[in-house]
């Protein structure tokens, strides 16, 4: 499962002006997957996506050819780098070679689905019922749905038992006992906390669940909830708690420092099991993102890949493209993809069944339950706050700014004035 350092929003918005012009006459499809003519019968379909790591385009190579086959048709899956994707499918919405099936980062879908590249799936009789609700809002633009993930993730605090156990420290569950245990498992070496604070979206994504859990809004990010978030981070900073170079940090630099013994906790995703579970010597546990306050639970951000089916002229692979997807989305596929990536079942009763038959991803499925889409309040306007956001905890951590105007300058960049 990939990270959202993959999301291209900003790409995005700096091509779709031309391309809502385009896609209008962009129904058809130029490539040669099947004859499939409005009337014909489809033999085969394409799928692109952006799974270029080579076991994981295997992974997803095989369960799309088994979809494909349950269904009669072939599926020619194609692979590009995740920063490519994003103008691959407007350059193709505009040449109308659309694939037939279509692999997004969630937080895009609602940038293409208005364009009118793609198709609701309700036409197709494919419905949301038993998805965690964060999960069908990823997928939702004007409330049609048009993009269904079969597993999804999110963050969670993730620590060295063996360091909590000799710094005689609890895993922590509140903001102070975040900034306790972090002070107290700082030495010589090793900070008590990292996080992945940089420039990026990611680095905003990571911020979500303090600013969320706090009562922040994306919708007004200058608030008093804004502020205390991001002064929480800057106090582990400026106490030594927490390294000054996380404002440089990626999810995978934070992984690495954990398992360097430089940390002792950090803010992850389960991506990160498949490495961690490699170290033998190394013994970790993973608990939910501290909260403000006791008695809370943490509101974290929705992570994973939507699958929809783009207009072409030929309902014949639009329909096979349907059901491959259906497929995708099944209860026992779920749990196939969510074995081989560590990752949560996007039904609510198949990541309850997978949480207690894998224990280190129990923490994680019980924040997705809760979590919410990026794109949930400010739809395809996301992109603008996200920057503001990670723009602001780079000018408080350096301490170029106070909280309170870091905050202000965000709103100003999310509203652009």
């Amino acid at each position: 499962m990939t990270s959202p350092a993959r999301s291209s929003a900003r790409r995005i918005a700096a091509l779709l002006t031309g391309i809502l012009l385009l896609v209008p006459a962009a129904t058809g499809c130029g490539h040669n997957a099947g004859s499939g003519a409005a009337g014909g019968e489809a033999t085969a379909i394409t799928a692109l996506d952006y799974y270029t790591d080579e076991s994981e385009h295997t992974q997803w190579g095989d369960l799309l050819t088994a979809c494909g086959r349950t269904v009669g048709v072939r599926v020619e899956q194609t692979s590009v780098p995740g920063a490519s994707l994003i103008p691959k499918v407007l350059q193709q919405a505009s040449s109308r070679t659309l694939p037939d099936l279509l692999m997004l980062d969630n937080p895009d879908l609602q940038q293409i689905a208005r364009t009118g590249a793609l198709t609701p799936l309700d036409g197709y009789g494919i419905d949301a019922d038993g998805f965690a609700q964060g999960i069908v809002s990823a997928g939702t633009y004007q409330g049609r749905v048009y993009g269904l993930a079969p597993n999804v993730s999110t963050v969670a605090l993730i620590y060295n038992k063996d360091m909590l156990a000799e710094a005689g420290v609890a895993v922590p569950r509140t903001w102070d006992e975040l900034k306790a245990a972090a002070a107290a498992l700082t030495r010589p070496g090793r900070y008590g906390m990292a996080v992945d604070a940089n420039a990026t979206f990611e680095g905003t994504w990571q911020f979500l669940p303090f600013l969320w859990s706090n009562g922040g809004d994306e919708r007004q990010l200058d608030t008093p909830q804004a502020a205390q978030a991001l002064q929480l981070w800057v106090d582990l900073v400026k106490s030594g708690s927490m390294s000054k170079s996380v404002l440089n940090w990626t999810q995978a630099d934070v992984h690495d420092q954990f398992v360097a013994g430089r940390t002792a906790m950090m803010i992850n995703g389960p991506w990160r099991i498949p490495a961690l579970e490699k170290d033998a010597n190394l013994h970790w546990g993973v608990a939910p993102v501290p909260v403000p306050r006791l008695g809370q639970s943490p509101v974290t951000p929705l992570g994973g890949e939507v699958w929809a089916v783009p207009q072409n002229p030929s309902k014949a692979r639009q329909e096979k493209a349907a059901r491959v997807l259906s497929c995708l989305n099944s209860p026992s596929n779920m749990l196939t993809l969510a074995q081989e990536h560590h990752t949560v079942p996007s039904r609510t009763s198949v990541a309850a069944q997978h949480a207690e038959e894998n224990p280190s991803t129990a923490a994680f499925a019980r924040s997705v339950a809760a979590a919410r889409a990026r794109t949930s309040e400010l739809g395809t306007e996301w992109p603008k706050a996200a920057t503001g956001i990670y723009t602001a905890i780079q000018s408080a951590l350096t301490g170029e700014q106070t909280p309170e105007e870091a905050l202000s300058h965000a709103q100003q960049t999310a509203t652009g004035h």
